[in-house]
């Protein structure tokens, strides 16, 4: 909660920033890889030397509430260069005033609850039991999931905020959904770049293709930097990396479980026209 407080007081936006957003567990750490190679594209122009093969998505992407200000109010931000790229789960609601205020673009990416479920309780399994706390099981855990019960509020409350804003200013917000990133990675990197104001040309397929091919799954969970070593908040590495998967929920919950998330879903979202 410092964290958060301490974002919302002090953090000061630029108009050229990036901001992704996410909910925990929405596959943030490969959309830090794909934005972070994006905006950056100008000064790596070979993959063999690029800084996601010597360093983690989260060193080279902080979040602001659990990373930078969670120890100090005024963390020194002066050395990062422009356009700034960092991330939050903050809701819409809680975001600080000089984002709100400003041109800062943010880039929000969304997830099958059912999938970001699954994945937020092997992650916090994955911590309790390298603390020796005894995994969490997946009933209470889905109880408590579908009741909103979050450090960061309700995954339903968080998505809606996001969605009706970028329909309400499309020019500041881009709405992503991980599926069809999955899905049309090509078409949806070239979406997201003509947003952020770094197109690809027309003729430019091996550029798109080389970011896909350096932020691909497969090679981003197997370099050692991924693997290895504890992130400066102490979580393992390798515990963000698990398996990017569209559907592995089906492998995990209940018919019971999986239905009363479709039913929450479908209960919010659907007067919005927003199909998850």
């Amino acid at each position: 909660m410092d964290g958060v407080l301490s974002t919302q007081r002090n953090f000061k936006a630029l108009e050229s920033d990036v901001l992704l957003i996410t909910t925990p567990k929405s596959d943030t750490t490969w959309l830090k890889t794909v934005l972070f190679a994006l905006i950056n594209r100008p000064s790596y122009s070979r993959s063999s030397d690029h800084p996601l093969l010597s360093k983690s998505p989260h060193e080279l992407v902080p979040f602001l509430e659990i990373d930078l200000y969670v120890h100090n109010h005024d963390p020194d931000l002066s050395s990062l260069t422009s356009p700034r790229l960092f991330s939050t789960h903050l809701s819409l609601g809680s975001l600080p005033e000089s984002v709100v205020r400003s041109k800062y673009k943010l880039v929000y990416l969304c997830r099958n609850p059912k999938d970001t479920f699954v994945s937020l309780w092997n992650f916090i399994n994955q911590m309790r039991l390298e603390n020796n706390l005894g995994a969490n099981p997946m009933e209470e855990a889905s109880e408590m999931f579908c009741r909103g019960v979050s450090m960061f509020g309700p995954l339903w409350d968080n998505v809606l905020g996001y969605y009706k804003a970028s329909l309400k200013m499309p020019n500041k917000v881009m709405f992503l959904k991980y599926e069809d990133m999955k899905e049309r990675p090509v078409e949806e990197l070239r979406r997201v770049a003509g947003f952020l104001g770094c197109p690809f040309s027309e003729n430019q397929d091996e550029p798109v293709n080389e970011i896909l091919r350096l932020c691909s799954f497969d090679r981003l969970s197997r370099l050692e930097v991924n693997q290895n070593g504890k992130l400066y908040n102490g979580v393992d590495k390798k515990f963000f990396f698990r398996k990017g998967q569209v559907g592995d929920w089906i492998n995990n919950l209940s018919p019971e479980m999986a239905e009363r998330l479709d039913r929450i879903t479908e209960e919010r979202f659907s007067s919005f026209g927003l199909k998850l």
